[in-house]
């Protein structure tokens, strides 16, 4: 990327595509772990990685399930952004949320 990708770019987004959120999140921990030379701020867009257990959690009246699960991928996240995730230190969901043929 950095061949193609000017350094004044100032991030890189990319879909997580149907991930599950820990591998969402070992993924973004990877990226940001690699030397570059462009100081781009490289992430996810989160959606549906971000939100799954938060869902699960929250069964349509959890509050506070909701907000824990939603704190824990909040934070997973965060560290992964810096690279400094460790794998399944906050409680995630593994399932993988891809689906065949879904379409908006």
């Amino acid at each position: 990327m950095e061949r193609c990708v000017p350094a004044s770019v100032p991030g890189i987004v990319f879909l997580s595509g149907g991930l599950s959120e820990e591998a969402a999140s070992v993924y973004l921990n990877n990226m940001n772990t690699l030397y570059r030379k462009a100081l781009w701020n490289v992430s996810f867009s989160y959606g549906r990685a971000l939100q799954h257990s938060c869902l699960k959690a929250w069964k349509g009246s959890d509050i506070e399930g909701g907000q824990k699960a939603l704190i824990a991928r909040a934070q997973a996240n965060s560290e992964a952004s810096k690279g400094t995730y460790v794998a399944g230190s906050q409680p995630s969901s593994d399932e993988q949320l891809f689906v065949a043929g879904y379409t908006y």
